[in-house]
C-alpha cells in the first residue's frame, strides 16, 4: 500500500487529477507497467505543444525578425490573423507532427518499403531509466494511444 500512495503522490505532482493519478498509480503497481516514465514523457511533450499557444506573441515577433517563416507571419498578420490565430495553428500542427513521431516510435515500419528492405532494418525503442539513470529493462510503448487523453484541458504554461 505504500507505494501505491507514493504512486499516486507522485502522479499527482505531475498534475494528474485525482481519480487518475490513483488509476495510473494501480497501473503502474499491479500491472508493472512505466506509467509513471510514461505519464511524465506525455505531460512533457503537452506542454511543449501548447507553449507554441501560450507563446504565440513571443514566437510570431521572433519569427518576424528572422527565420525562414518570417514572410508567411507577414502576410498571414497582414490577412488579419492575430498571433493568438498563429498560435492556435501552430499548436495544432505541433500536436499533429508529435503524434506522427509517437506512432512512428511503435511502429516504424510506415508501408514505404519492400518487406524484404523493412525486415533488415533497425527498430527503436524509448526505455525507462531509474532515478540514477540505469535502465530498468521496462519500455514505454505505444505513446500515441494515451497522447490525446492526456492532453491538457487549458493551457500549461
Amino acid at each position: 500500500m505504500a507505494e501505491l500512495d507514493r504512486l499516486t503522490a507522485l502522479f499527482r505532482a505531475l498534475g494528474a487529477d485525482g481519480d487518475d493519478a490513483a488509476d495510473w498509480a494501480e497501473s503502474e503497481a499491479e500491472e508493472g507497467l512505466p506509467q509513471l516514465a510514461r505519464y511524465r514523457f506525455l505531460r512533457t511533450v503537452w506542454q511543449d505543444v501548447d507553449a507554441w499557444t501560450a507563446e504565440a506573441p513571443r514566437w510570431v515577433a521572433a519569427y518576424r525578425s528572422d527565420g525562414v517563416a518570417a514572410g508567411a507571419v507577414d502576410r498571414a498578420l497582414a490577412a488579419g490573423l492575430t498571433p493568438e490565430d498563429l498560435g492556435d495553428l501552430a499548436r495544432e500542427v505541433a500536436r499533429e507532427a508529435v503524434f506522427g513521431v509517437l506512432y512512428a516510435l511503435a511502429d516504424p515500419a510506415d508501408g514505404s518499403l519492400p518487406t524484404e528492405v523493412e525486415d533488415q532494418l533497425p527498430r527503436w525503442r524509448l526505455a525507462e531509466l531509474d532515478p540514477e539513470g540505469h535502465p530498468t529493462g521496462r519500455h514505454l510503448d505505444a505513446l500515441h494511444e494515451d497522447f490525446a487523453g492526456l492532453e491538457p484541458k487549458g493551457i500549461v504554461p
